[in-house]
């Protein structure tokens, strides 16, 4: 990253009537990234991606362009690629694009890293790639795509008020679809890094998703090592193509004899290192499934892990998708929070994506009681002074009477605004009941239907929060939303009161 270059003279002016560019701040083969400011955004900072000028055709063009678009659509989906914003071509001709502005660090710069480490950063990286190869839609149809570039280098980690540490895909210039008809470019020949390209990549011909989990198994042995599997006698193709083909991969005991790894993680990657592609890791859920168990044995403090608890006896049907109520089931109680009764909300990463969840701690009886509660949600939303939203929750049932489940949100908060963009995107979020009780495990999974309408204007006031000054008044919002709040516990009282059965699962 070169932070201190300055903006070329011809850059200087406001691009698209909107962007003030500030900074060189990267360059690569086919173009040039920098700092911007927004300034319909009160001057957030982002990244515009220019292609050079010398690639500038049609057909580069169009690959340049789709990179923004397939970026765009697949930082919908999750929050560990690198999200495009708006897609355009300056006054000079050069197309560009804009991104999150991410401050963070190139994997490249944190390798070797320790174990505990590697397994949470691995788990992200699977969980990016992972929605990458589910694929885009276009024009009403799902098409498959291969990264082919994954490697340190486009791998970003930023730091994260819930995760800590937030992993990052980056450039998505060179992927392929798999079942796109021919008017896309697919990049026929050999395109890639050399040190992590599959065999079948080098071939230049056909691949698919296996091809990325290859590069996957040469970027994990370096993560852990802090180098490659082979050391070809040089750089040049040749040398590459003979260790990829025919060369087995050095071990990892020979690499680094200090390092004490399992022998499952071990094994794994010497499977995604695998020549023929069949006798690798047919899929990344595969992979995830390793990693999710290795994570909760090292790292037990991590809040989202799955752990190894079996799911053949977990009583599912709380009509979330089959996959994140199995998540859901396996969680521990966070080691941070304290063991009371209280109510948070938790960005959960499953095998079908993340979603937004509410994590609350209650006494195992009343946690039996409440199963069959009626269950009502609201939201409320203030622009001024802060944005905030108030997202309340009810649990009601004639015997204990409501159990009111507030959450307040700073939507100035990135993290929070993909929280919120996640509950606009499910039809139901996940209760997950925590027993007050020791081992303090899962005791109930339900879950609350949000209504349509609600769903579309939590995406309005996520989009209206990016785009309002940034304020910091935080508490006078929330003060606003308390007096609110008091006012609407009556109402909804009044409302649930006049239901003459329960409601076993959903909202009314």
């Amino acid at each position: 990253m070169n932070q201190g270059a300055s903006v070329s003279p011809h850059t200087t002016k406001l691009l698209a009537n909107r962007y003030q560019l500030k900074q060189l701040i990267g360059r690569g083969g086919m173009g040039e990234v920098f700092l911007a400011e927004d300034v319909l955004l009160g001057g957030t900072p982002v990244a515009i991606k220019f292609l050079s000028q010398t690639f500038v055709n049609q057909k580069i063009k169009k690959d340049f362009e789709r990179e923004a678009r397939t970026s765009a659509a697949l930082s919908q989906k999750t929050i560990h690629i690198v999200r495009a914003y708006d897609y355009g071509v300056s006054e000079e001709g050069k197309p560009f694009y804009v991104m999150e502005y991410l401050n963070g660090r190139s994997l490249k710069d944190l390798i070797p890293m320790p174990l505990p480490k590697f397994l949470t950063l691995a788990r992200q990286i699977c969980l990016g790639l992972q929605c990458a190869h589910q694929g885009i839609n276009i024009d009403g149809k799902i098409y498959l795509l291969v990264h082919r570039d994954i490697k340190p280098a486009n791998i970003l980690v930023v730091p994260d008020p819930i995760l800590g540490q937030l992993v990052k895909i980056l450039d998505f210039g060179i992927v392929k679809f798999l079942n796109y008809a021919a008017t896309i470019s697919t990049n026929k020949g050999f395109n890639g890094t050399l040190p992590y390209s599959s065999p079948e990549q080098l071939e230049g011909g056909d691949l698919d998703s296996r091809s990325d989990i290859y590069s996957l198994g040469v970027m994990m042995f370096e993560m852990l090592t802090g180098d490659k599997p082979w050391k070809p006698e040089t750089d040049m193709f040749g040398a590459w193509y003979k260790a990829h083909h025919f060369e087995p991969p050095r071990a990892i005991a020979d690499v680094n004899p200090q390092l004490k790894i399992p022998q499952q993680l071990n094994d794994l990657i010497v499977a995604c290192l695998a020549k023929s592609a069949s006798d690798r890791p047919q899929n990344i859920t595969v992979i995830l499934q390793i990693l999710n168990s290795l994570e909760h044995s090292n790292c037990p403090n991590f809040p989202t892990t799955l752990s190894s608890r079996p799911t053949s006896n977990i009583p599912l049907g709380s009509g979330l998708p089959l996959a994140i109520e199995q998540a859901c089931w396996q969680l521990v109680w966070p080691q941070d929070k304290p063991i009371q009764e209280i109510v948070f909300p938790q960005l959960l990463d499953t095998t079908q994506g993340t979603t937004a969840t509410l994590w609350l701690m209650l006494p195992k009886q009343e946690i039996k009681k409440r199963s069959l509660s009626q269950r009502y949600n609201q939201f409320i939303f203030v622009t001024s002074p802060h944005p905030m939203l108030l997202w309340v929750t009810v649990l009601y049932n004639q015997e204990l009477g409501p159990k009111w489940l507030p959450c307040y949100l700073d939507m100035q908060n990135p993290q929070v605004q993909r929280l919120v963009y996640s509950l606009a995107e499910n039809e139901r979020y996940p209760l997950i009941c925590f027993a007050l009780e020791a081992p303090h495990s899962c005791a109930n999974v339900l879950s609350s239907l949000i209504d349509p309408t609600q769903r579309q204007m939590l995406k309005v006031w996520v989009e209206q929060s990016k785009k309002l000054p940034h304020s910091s008044q935080p508490q006078l919002s929330k003060q606003l939303l308390k007096q609110q709040y008091k006012q609407l516990q009556s109402r909804i009282l009044r409302h649930l009161a006049s239901k003459s059965q329960f409601v076993a699962s959903g909202s009314i």
